[in-house]
């Protein structure tokens, strides 16, 4: 309980420091705005007693009446009730400006560094679930930073004014008064805090329904085609429940408070009415003085009910800015390399770093000592003894040695889990290895920088990521800087420029939805043009073949052949035609390399590629 409450003051803290950074200003004019509303509903209140007792009830004993100076405390009192107008706009204006503002940069700091997590993050949480984060764990801080923080701090300003006033017109009324605000106090703990406690699980359930629906929406076909719906429904069916179930109860206990608070205001406003009326009849109490005192009643009793009702936003708004904190506190992925990826061009037979693009890429190494030296990068890829677990005491790759030589096609069979993709994902260091080295061009990768070490890599998976945006643009991720000129090249090398061409607007036509109107093929060979404009040495094609039809398989092959020519090629593939003419194949059994050869080596073997080529063994 300490640590959630301490928590929270921490969450709390970070959230000032936002707005105290970049809103000293404004935030000073909003405070003051809000004071002063507050004291001219006070005052207003006051006013009413005095006209009544020195206007009102003299001119009702008047046979010539001179309604000159009550108009004239009217038009005072009217003065008094604008002020009050404009500073509640004033304040309420900038606090959506500061609010957005602060939003705005919350949301700028979660995406930046969101882009700085490891794949290791992504891989442990649906995206739904990020999602959510960024849409109603938001948009709650933005209703607590606009509206729930500015009522209560107002709401607290008026009832400290309201009961300095309240005493200073009968201590007798007051503790009548103060005598409800307990009852009310105590109602508000009860029905408050179960109510915040189940809109917290609210927006954990919300998370989850996201997550899980976000992970239907994309596996659909799988859905349909194995005739899940039924099962997907039921399980829908119970995370709706339980967030209906916690919704339900949050909203319940949220929509008995306020009529509970009223109703107990209500009751301490018939007995001040009372006990008023008796002091009045006694002469202790003028009529101005307990109608001025029973407005006092409402507005000190109101806004207590706005303060139990505001706090389940803020509740609300508190949990989901932890979850955004969470992400923002995530471990960014950690660099420690230095050698780096320049252009070089070759002088009287030395490397020699360039500024302009030559073709030639060389990695750039700085030592203890002061030197600098350059190796020109051919794409020699090595692993020794090397062992690796997405989980710190779980190895699931086991004493990997192998090497892939400058324009070798190094290709990996086996089942599902067997490591094929794991290997792929540790030459782009998307994690670390635990035991071994892992070399590139003889330099352990791990004094390389993550981003020189990707720039030389290119990949082709199995699942084509495209973006919204025209043809052109989704080719250009490959090379930001590229011209139309090599855009249509990388097309043409893939083969992809026949069917662009017969799009409607050609290389401006726009895609959304990663590629909807495209067929499989059509996307892969984008993806392949990607690769190419990017140009790298290294290429790695990960089951890239595996989801299209034979047509399509010979003109995207195609294109991958072409794309293969003079680099070293890493290829998973479930179809062994495509990898005979491999130079190396790798046959992976749970983490462990079985056997090792090229084609007809390892038919001679009649080992287990041999089982898996005839068909006597088939790939899970």
């Amino acid at each position: 309980m300490q640590k959630t409450k301490g928590k929270k003051r921490h969450t709390i803290k970070r959230l000032l420091k936002y707005v105290t950074e970049s809103y000293k200003l404004q935030l000073a004019v909003v405070l003051i705005s809000i004071i002063i509303s507050a004291l001219v509903g006070v005052i207003g209140t006051q006013f009413i007693k005095y006209l009544i007792d020195d206007f009102i009830t003299p001119l009702l004993g008047s046979n010539a009446p001179d309604y000159t100076g009550l108009l004239n405390a009217i038009m005072v009192m009217a003065l008094i009730y604008l002020v009050g107008v404009i500073c509640t706009y004033i304040y309420n204006r900038l606090m959506i400006n500061i609010s957005q503002g602060v939003l705005n940069k919350i949301r700028k700091q979660m995406f930046n560094h969101m882009q700085k997590l490891p794949i290791r993050y992504f891989d442990s949480r649906t995206h739904g679930e990020i999602m959510s984060t960024y849409t109603n764990d938001v948009d709650t801080l933005r209703q607590m930073l606009s509206q729930s923080i500015p009522q209560v701090f107002s709401a607290c300003v008026s009832m400290v004014a309201v009961l300095g006033a309240m005493f200073a017109t009968n201590l007798y009324l007051t503790l009548v008064v103060l005598a409800m605000v307990v009852l009310m106090i105590f109602v508000s703990r009860y029905l408050g805090g179960n109510s915040s406690r189940y809109f917290v699980k609210q927006q954990e359930d919300i998370g989850k329904v996201n997550g899980y629906i976000e992970e239907m929406m994309e596996g659909q076909k799988v859905v349909k085609v194995f005739n899940y719906e039924e099962e997907s429904k039921n399980k829908f069916d119970d995370l709706n429940e339980d967030l209906c179930d916690s919704m339900t109860k949050a909203n319940m206990y949220a929509n008995i408070l306020m009529p509970c608070i009223s109703n107990i205001g209500n009751l301490g406003y018939v007995l001040v009415a009372v006990i008023g009326g008796i002091l009045s009849v006694n002469g202790i109490l003028t009529i101005g003085s307990i109608a001025a005192f029973l407005q006092h009643v409402k507005a000190f009793t109101n806004p207590l009910g706005q303060v139990s009702q505001q706090m389940n936003s803020i509740v609300m708004a508190l949990a989901g800015a932890e979850r955004i904190f969470d992400l923002i506190d995530q471990e960014e992925e950690v660099d420690e390399g230095y050698v780096t990826l320049v252009n070089a061009k070759i002088e009287d037979g030395k490397i020699v770093e360039s500024k302009e693009r030559t073709g030639i890429w060389a990695w750039k190494h700085p030592h203890q000592d002061g030197r600098i030296t350059y190796t020109r990068l051919r794409g020699q890829v090595e692993f020794e003894n090397v062992q690796f677990g997405y989980q710190e005491n779980k190895r699931i790759l086991h004493d990997i040695t192998l090497t892939a030589k400058e324009g070798q096609k190094v290709s990996f069979v086996g089942a599902t889990g067997a490591g094929k993709t794991t290997i792929t994902n540790l030459i782009n260091r998307f994690y670390d290895i635990q035991e071994g080295k892992i070399r590139y061009d003889r330099i352990n990768i791990q004094k390389i920088k993550k981003d020189d070490l990707r720039r030389s890599l290119g990949m082709v998976l199995q699942d084509t990521s495209l973006f919204t945006g025209t043809i052109k643009d989704n080719i250009k991720y490959g090379k930001l800087d590229a011209t139309d000129e090599e855009v249509i090249e990388a097309a043409k090398l893939s083969n992809a420029d026949r069917f662009i061409n017969n799009l409607p607007q050609g290389y401006d036509t726009m895609i959304t939805g990663n590629g909807e109107g495209l067929s499989q093929g059509q996307r892969q060979l984008l993806s392949i043009a990607r690769a190419a404009l990017n140009n790298p040495p290294v290429l790695i094609l990960d089951e890239a073949t595996s989801s299209i039809d034979t047509r399509t398989e010979k003109i995207v092959q195609d294109g991958m052949d072409k794309l293969m020519k003079g680099r070293t090629v890493f290829v998973i593939a479930h179809r062994l035609s495509t990898i005979r003419n491999s130079d190396l194949i790798m046959v992976l059994d749970h983490g462990r390399i079985i056997e090792r050869g090229n084609h007809e080596e390892l038919i001679k073997q009649k080992g287990t590629y041999y089982g898996l080529y005839t068909g006597a063994i088939e790939i899970d």
